[in-house]
């Protein structure tokens, strides 16, 4: 039993009070099953798109996807969308399929479906709707495709990358039939548009159980990502890395908060690694240089999957200074601020941190000092202390006032009044930094 809200119970009964049935379906079904509550509620009827529009006449509509049978009604301010129970005819392009035709079957259309636990109907007057086994597989914790995996994966290659986010997300195995039709339709995905991938691959490395995924299926990632591949297997031979490159990339991966760059600098961290192997005359194995390189990798796969121009930078960053010490020292940590910013400062120590618990348990000490490296960020930040531009207590304006023309001069002599400040070397009063401005500009600085 799903208790449906007041906007949904309404949507069905009206729909039901004209001579139609419907249901919600789909993956809201299956996240009142997982005990979750679900960010989207669909329903599907067997009323035709204007028959749709007729029965709620006195709402809000949208034709969303009318070509395909689906359109939104607003109810309380919520969007629902209602689609038609529908039959697709063949995907020609690997994603889109290039007809539908309506049914009045509710199981023709849930067996269009992509895995059984999405391929499940509801509605408090019948009940589930569930003719391919989804309750089971969700009870048994199992991702399976409704009918014939190859012909699941054919008509829609983005199923395949789907596949692995739920399983990433959910915790659920990916079933054997299924994960062999995964495989044999890997270079499917080469038929989708790179922004839909980036899409999916966002979700599956915010999934709990991405190391799982990243360590079982990289070979289908390696599709669209075939950067990844050297990193399997490859050894580091070095004390202090107990894993193989791609191994520890997945630990850190999984140890990182849940924002989507931050699982993306831990992702491409260290792709540069195998490429910068060198083995020292003690026998152990060196990576000089791998942050640079890593670093140009990970943008040009950011760049080719079209992601945004913040996330590409932000990653940028995070994969350069990873391996780079902050030493737990007052002017150093203001330094970083300041060429950081606040989010990023913390946000580097939290890749570090995960970077930290993928390698040897002999370096887990390190985790203490970044917790004092962030106490010490924190009292810095509490003193308010000086670490940036806006933070002087002198401006531009001032310092043309002392007879230095606007433009690039300006610009440093403000920096090297804050470099004088953060190192401690001049308080940060207009009065001490005029007389400091003074004779900079006698100095030609």
């Amino acid at each position: 039993m799903i208790k449906l809200s007041k906007e949904t119970q309404l949507i069905i009964e009206k729909l039901n009070s004209c001579g139609f049935k419907a249901y919600i379906v789909g993956g809201c079904v299956r996240d009142y099953l997982m005990g979750l509550t679900p960010s989207d509620i669909d329903i599907t009827t067997n009323a035709k798109p204007e028959e749709t529009k007729e029965v709620f006449s006195d709402f809000r509509v949208i034709e969303t996807g009318i070509k395909h049978g689906t359109v939104s009604v607003l109810v309380n301010g919520r969007q629902f969308e209602v689609t038609t129970f529908r039959i697709d005819s063949e995907y020609s392009d690997n994603r889109h399929p290039d007809s539908v035709s309506f049914t009045s079957n509710i199981e023709e259309d849930l067996a269009r479906r992509d895995f059984t636990m999405n391929a499940i109907a509801y509605n408090e007057q019948e009940g589930f709707i569930d003719p391919f086994g989804g309750m089971e597989d969700i009870k048994n914790r199992i991702i399976r495709c409704v009918g014939k995996p190859d012909k699941r994966f054919n008509e829609d290659a983005l199923r395949i990358l789907r596949a692995l986010r739920f399983s990433s997300v959910t915790g659920f195995d990916i079933e054997e039939n299924t994960k062999k039709a995964l495989y044999g339709n890997k270079e499917l995905l080469k038929n989708i548009s790179v922004e839909r991938i980036f899409q999916e691959l966002i979700k599956l490395l915010c999934g709990d159980n991405v190391r799982k995924v990243l360590l079982e299926y990289v070979d289908v990632l390696g599709v669209v990502i075939p950067e990844l591949m050297p990193m399997k297997g490859f050894e580091q031979k070095n004390p202090y890395h107990a894993y193989d490159v791609l191994a520890h990339t997945a630990i850190v991966v999984e140890s990182i908060e849940k924002k989507p760059y931050l699982r993306l600098a831990a992702l491409f961290h260290d792709l540069g690694k195998p490429h910068t192997f060198s083995l020292g005359e003690d026998n152990i194995g060196h990576f000089y240089g791998h942050a640079k390189l890593s670093t140009q990798m990970a943008i040009d796969i950011l760049k080719r999957l079209k992601a945004d121009n913040t996330t590409i930078a932000k990653v940028e960053r995070f994969v350069r200074y990873h391996d780079t010490p902050i030493e737990n020292d007052d002017v150093i940590i203001k330094k970083r601020l300041n060429k950081f910013g606040k989010e990023d400062f913390f946000d580097l120590i939290k890749l570090m941190r995960a970077d930290n618990r993928g390698q040897s348990p002999e370096l887990s000490y390190r985790q203490k000092e970044y917790d004092l490296l962030e106490e010490k960020a924190h009292e810095i930040l509490a003193r308010q202390e000086c670490f940036s531009l806006k933070d002087l207590k002198i401006n531009g304006h001032d310092i043309m006032a002392l007879g230095v023309k606007e433009g690039r001069e300006v610009g440093r002599i403000l920096s090297a009044l804050l470099g004088l400040v953060i190192a401690n070397k001049v308080e940060n009063s207009k009065e001490e930094l005029v007389r400091s401005a003074k004779l900079l500009i006698e100095k030609g600085i």
